[in-house]
């Protein structure tokens, strides 16, 4: 484990310099940021990270390993082997509160066909599953019925002894590519291009089984879909690989907007044929949302729009966000956004209200006695219709952060403990609070003093 202090500190080895489009300056002042830690213990990309509690998470990745961190300390807990390919999905499995047992358990998938239930207090391997017929590309638990589920080819259903409840007939070669839990003891699921609603049938007093029924397939999106997130109690959202994201009514399954213009927010004439030349296929895919009470949040190609739930528009945007595509994205307090990207960056923005701009002057003076002053109101109709269209706020990068020396795959953050990111440099940054642990270190350093008595002494 290294620790760097940023701006002044120590420059890590071999770390590739970034040159993104969009820049701020060496001083930050905004981003409080100014030290990292960096923890290794792969062998391969770490594509996950999920938070324990409070000060634990995992990592988990393409070497088919688990580690188990301190987030405040950076220090290696523990190490889960028992895959012996890369891990497609890890998810948490929060013990019933009825138990006695409160042990934190982790579920974790793998391209090598299984299933395992860890307890991340212990590392121990409590059960492993090995019966699927194809790759476990995602996980969900369903905490209020405590059972779990498993997408690949088909969608089978698990209690928490992992006994197979139920289990759907073979959906797809392509297999599942996301989970959701919705209403009514239902799921949704997007297969490629299409999203299926499936039902859960829970046990009664006339049948003791399990079943799972397909209720619905929503066939809206025109190519595959790669992010699916529920928003809030009546809405979820969906992105797919041109560029569509579609908002959905949460029980009855209806289109409640859709947006796939994200290119360019402000309608302009006669742009289409630019936009033909200039975009690549994979500069709209939309890999990540993120959400808050009044926004959605979504990472598009390079680029990062916000869109209004209410207004239902784009209300602000960074079409070149990083060099790359953003992988992932998240909503912290006071307005700010974090993404990370293909690029190897991490970058902090703030979402702000744009200025109106102030009403045109009348011209006066001599050029106006003679005309040379008026204003041409038919010219001047594009440029008012230009700011009708315009988006009101704005996306302001405050903080960059430079560490990784390939793809940043995701990140996790740390109210207390700062933030946590993984990379295909096969590292995991901590990335601290500098004013905050330089706090820490002074307070740690007065206590000793006081419990030598050599505070008394110096006083």
């Amino acid at each position: 484990m290294l620790r760097w202090l940023i701006g002044g500190g120590r420059e890590p080895q071999g770390l590739a310099e970034k040159s993104p489009l969009q820049t701020i300056g060496e001083e930050q002042t905004q981003n409080p940021y100014t030290e990292l830690l960096v923890l290794k213990a792969h062998h391969d990309i770490v594509r996950f990270l999920v938070q324990l509690d409070e000060y634990r998470f995992a990592s988990a990745g393409d070497d088919g390993i688990v580690v188990v961190w301190n987030a405040q300390t950076g220090e290696k807990l523990l190490e889960l082997n028992g895959h012996t390919q890369k891990i497609t999905a890890i998810i948490t499995f929060p013990p019933l509160e009825v138990c006695e047992e409160k042990n934190q358990l982790i579920l974790t998938a793998s391209a090598d066909r299984t299933v395992i239930v860890w307890d991340c207090d212990t590392g121990r391997q409590v059960q492993k599953v090995s019966c699927f017929q194809s790759t476990v590309k995602c996980l969900i638990v369903l905490q209020r019925l405590d059972i779990w589920l498993s997408g690949g080819n088909d969608l089978c259903v698990w209690n928490r002894k992992l006994d197979l409840l139920c289990k759907t007939s073979h959906l797809s070669d392509t297999g599942i590519s996301a989970l959701i839990e919705i209403p009514k003891n239902c799921v949704v699921a997007a297969v490629g291009k299409e999203l299926i609603i499936f039902r859960l049938v829970t046990p009664t007093g006339e049948s003791l089984e399990w079943d799972i029924l397909e209720i619905k397939r929503l066939l809206d999106h025109q190519d595959n879909i790669l992010s699916l997130v529920n928003v809030n109690d009546l809405s979820f959202v969906t992105g797919s690989h041109v560029g569509e994201m579609i908002i959905w009514n949460i029980l009855d399954w209806t289109v409640q907007a859709r947006e796939c213009n994200f290119w360019d927010p402000s309608p302009q004439l006669d742009t289409q044929q630019e936009i033909k030349l200039c975009q690549k296929p994979n500069d709209i895919s939309i890999h990540h949302f993120t959400w808050d009470e009044e926004n959605v949040f979504a990472a598009v190609g390079r680029g990062l729009y916000v869109y209004n739930l209410q207004m239902k528009r784009v209300i602000a945007c960074q079409k070149t966000a990083h060099d790359s595509s953003v992988l992932h994205i998240a909503k912290l307090p006071n307005r700010q956004l974090i993404s990370c990207s293909e690029d190897g960056s991490v970058r902090i923005w703030e979402l702000r209200e744009k200025q109106q701009l102030a009403a045109e002057p009348v011209p006066t003076g001599f050029f106006n006695m003679w005309g040379f002053g008026r204003v041409n109101k038919q010219a001047s109709q594009p440029v008012k219709k230009q700011q009708e269209n315009a988006p009101p706020c704005s996306l302001e990068l405050i903080g960059d952060l430079i560490g990784h020396s390939s793809s940043v795959e995701m990140f996790l953050y740390f109210e207390d403990h700062g933030l946590v990111t993984c990379s295909a440099d096969h590292l995991i940054i901590l990335w601290k609070n500098g004013e905050r642990e330089s706090g820490l270190r002074s307070l740690k350093l007065f206590q000793k003093l006081e419990e030598n008595g050599d505070l008394h002494l110096a006083v």
